[in-house]
């Protein structure tokens, strides 16, 4: 019995060997793109066989591949924000079967240019997210600092000119309340001479942003939100791609980019950029007589800026392989950059500096590594890591007093601000890791760690040999999340997701009042956070999104340990954590050859332990800025965008922000008296921006494959308070005025953009504009720009 039941069984299994052989012999292969319907790509969207358990994504270049039995089938392609498209098709034994497919959108609508053009995979998230697709302007002079200034919500705040400090500011939050990534990896600790204000726009593809509640996939601790610059991935056969400007102040900018993609799947790319600028514009200010040691603040001269010389240059070379069987993308990289800054003033406009300046260099070895279904099918992984050695010099050891006359006077011991020839040793590691698993066409989880660790040592070059600091300054953390994703139909996304924050500090504290005796201290945190979000595609072009967190944001570096210079850290910091509430609601519609886009976008924020930078008084009539956490502050407000474009002719739109960022806390900050400044708005906030744009465009101008584009543009700040409102608004002394600012571009491309031309006039009337504690920009500026591009 025994050994019939061995033989049976023996004969079932070849059988089943045999048939399955057959079967696998008479297979075929469906493969193709999914797009939108204006050609846009669309990832993670579901394709499978009807009424069969085939299926498959589609990657980050809308490729999909599925291996089926020969036959006749039904095959169903799906994405949220898209309606379902089913085609027939048939499948011949051992062939291969190409079916691109275009989704046409749930709303019946053609994607809408919100700024510059948006892109659908954020559109339709259930994030409250805009995307800014940079091709609109890569024969401008802009960069990525410049594009973000557009984005509803956000406003660009910058110190000076080329290359000075920046924060951005994004519904009521700003600086460091605002994380930068790049292709979904974090920028902390990267130096000045990569910062975002200092980056070409010609550099990334579009610039995603996520405006208050994160998804988890970026794993950043964000309250503000977070700002996602994404580089071209698209596979070009060669290319070339380089520019180069002049203008205004001797200002000079350079690009090139090139890179090449072999048939075998081996990869190359090389970026290059420089600025150099001497930054040399006319300011009005108060100027300290020498004489008297007086600075008459009502009386106002126009001087002109002498020690405000910038340059950077930086290189980012990346090669490995695409579309291989084990890698999908796998590419190692290398950035070096370095600057050069000179520093001509402190945080008040009214200290100036001679001699004081910066200079560093940055060295940053990269992996990135992408699969699409790794070792099972709807599970995508992806990782990231870097290496950032950033070493910067902090030099003022001049022994004069400059004032903005360029007179100057000798100082009682040297140093402008601080007598120092101080190097700083950064090193900081940066890791992340990402993973999808789809289950069917409705489910999704995403699972994300980014761990970062960061150590600074420092020492004195006054002395040789140099004195090191004894206690080194170091800070590790880490960000862990895990969301589903839940799809019914392609009308509706829904979203729940937790995270858990975890840091260490240490570093050296002060045991003496007189501070002349450090010893090292440390500290940990736990925190968890949770969220939710969705969206929901509505009849007649509407789109409703919705999310709500608790979130958490720990102290950064800067905040923390300061830069050594003017700013001040403080290690004792705690995380700012507060609960986050976004509503948006969205209209699209076309009549012809008429497109319009009306957007709507309300926030509240409830922040505890809210970090605040400070501007502190030093001995000497010197100032520095400091952090503090400040018990509570609340933020409520709008936005609002639209946008109307007629044909491929002409595009109008604009937006406007209001946010109220109050004070809070009904007792000050000692606890046994009342707060005067209770429900006061928060000071160096701009509360009410707005901004508008006109942009005409000839296709055809002179020859057929030629385009003439001119855009206006225009920037408007109320007035704001860089003291607390129920001081500064008694007294111009603390008021930044209303501003606005005009500029026009005029472009010409040649051969479908192949030789490309352009002009700029920025503030064209000659405004005052001004930002942080009232320093002022620059005025009326003058910009030419030749750009050429070869390959495919």
């Amino acid at each position: 019995m025994t050994y019939k039941r061995l033989l049976l069984h023996t004969l079932f299994v070849l059988t089943s060997i045999s048939l399955s052989a057959s079967q696998a012999k008479s297979a075929g292969t469906v493969y193709g793109k999914v797009t939108s319907s204006d050609g846009e790509i669309i990832d993670c969207a579901t394709v499978y066989l009807k009424g069969t358990e085939y299926s498959c994504s589609t990657d980050e270049r809308g490729i999909y591949r599925i291996k089926v039995p020969a036959g006749n089938y039904i095959i169903v392609f799906s994405s949220v924000g898209f309606e379902k498209t089913e085609q027939k098709v048939n499948i011949p034994a051992d062939c291969r079967i190409k079916l691109n497919v275009k989704l046409k959108s749930a709303t019946q609508l053609t994607e809408v240019v919100v700024v510059g053009s948006s892109v659908s995979r954020v559109k339709n998230s259930a994030y409250n997210a805009v995307a800014v697709n940079t091709q609109d302007l890569i024969n401008t002079t802009k960069t990525l600092g410049d594009a973000l200034d557009k984005v509803p919500g956000i406003k660009i705040r910058e110190s000076g000119g080329v290359g000075s400090d920046m924060a951005i500011t994004m519904d009521g939050f700003s600086g460091k309340h605002i994380k930068v990534f790049i292709d979904g990896v974090p920028q902390e600790g990267v130096g000045d001479s990569f910062g975002i204000n200092n980056i070409p726009v010609n550099f990334a593809e579009r610039i995603e942003v996520y405006r208050g509640v994160v998804p988890v996939g970026f794993g950043a601790d964000a309250i503000g939100g977070i700002i996602n610059i994404v580089t071209p991935k698209r596979r070009r056969k060669w290319f070339v791609d380089a520019s180069y400007s002049y203008g205004s102040f001797n200002t000079h900018k350079s690009y090139i980019n090139v890179g090449q993609t072999l048939s075998s799947g081996f990869k190359y790319e090389i970026n290059a950029f420089q600025n150099y600028s001497d930054n040399d514009y006319w300011i009005d200010s108060p100027v300290e007589d020498f004489a008297t040691g007086a600075i008459n603040r009502k009386k106002m001269e126009h001087v002109r800026r002498f020690n405000d010389t910038y340059h950077n240059e930086a290189v980012v070379v990346k090669l490995g392989f695409v579309n291989k069987p084990w890698a999908d993308r796998l590419l190692v990289g290398f950035t070096y950059s370095r600057m050069y800054k000179e520093i001509q003033t402190g945080v008040r406009q009214e200290i100036v500096y001679g001699q004081k300046h910066r200079h560093g260099h940055n060295l940053m070895p990269s992996v990135e590594y992408y699969k699409h279904n790794l070792f099972v099918r709807g599970l995508d992984v992806s990782f990231n890591a870097n290496y950032n050695r950033n070493v910067t010099v902090n030099v003022d050891t001049a022994s004069v007093k400059y004032n903005w006359r360029g007179e100057t006077v000798r100082l009682n011991s040297p140093g402008e601000q601080s007598y120092q020839n101080s190097k700083a040793h950064n090193n900081n590691w940066s890791a992340a890791f990402t993973s999808n698993y789809r289950i069917g066409e409705n489910h999704m989880f995403t699972l994300n760690d980014v761990f970062n660790s960061f150590s600074r040592s420092n020492e004195s070059l006054l002395t040789k040999p140099a004195t090191k600091d004894a206690v080194p300054k170091v800070t590790h953390k880490n960000v862990i999340g895990l969301s589903y994703r839940y799809m019914p139909n392609s009308k509706l996304n829904f979203t729940v997701f937790g995270k858990q924050y975890l840091q260490y500090v240490s570093g050296p504290m002060a045991t003496s009042s007189a501070q002349d005796n450090y010893e090292r201290t440390s500290r940990s945190v736990n925190y968890w956070g949770y969220g939710a979000a969705c969206t929901f595609f509505m009849p007649f072009g509407i789109q409703l999104k919705a999310s709500c967190e608790k979130a958490l944001r720990m102290p950064t570096i800067e905040e923390m340990f300061g830069d050594e210079d003017l700013e001040n850290g403080d290690m004792a910091l705690k995380p700012e954590s507060g609960h986050n509430v976004n509503m948006n609601l969205s209209y699209n519609a076309t009549f012809g050859s008429n497109v319009i886009y009306v957007e709507a976008g309300l926030i509240y924020r409830d922040t505890r332990d809210y970090i605040q930078r400070n501007i502190m008084s030093l001995s000497g009539g010197k100032f520095a800025a400091s952090y503090v956490n400040y018990g509570k502050v609340k933020t409520d407000g709008f936005s609002v965008s639209a946008r109307y474009a007629f044909s491929k002719w002409l595009s109008v739109g604009g937006n406007f922000t209001q946010m109220n960022i109050r004070d809070n806390m009904r007792a000050a900050m000692n606890g046994s008296t009342a707060n005067v400044s209770y429900g006061e708005r928060m000071p160096n906030r701009p509360y009410m921006f707005a901004d508008s744009d006109v942009n005409f465009y000839w296709i055809g101008f002179g020859r057929k494959d030629n385009t003439l584009t001119v855009t206006y543009d225009n920037r408007y700040t109320h007035s704001f308070c860089y003291y607390s409102s129920n001081l500064g608004s008694n007294s111009d002394d603390y008021m930044v005025p209303d501003q606005l600012a005009h500029n026009i571009t005029i472009s010409y491309g040649i051969k479908q953009g192949r030789y490309n031309i352009s002009f700029e006039c920025r503030n064209l009337t000659d405004a005052r504009l001004y930002d942080n504690f009232s320093l002022q920009k620059a005025g009326r500026a003058f910009y030419g720009k030749v750009r050429v591009y070869f390959g495919n």
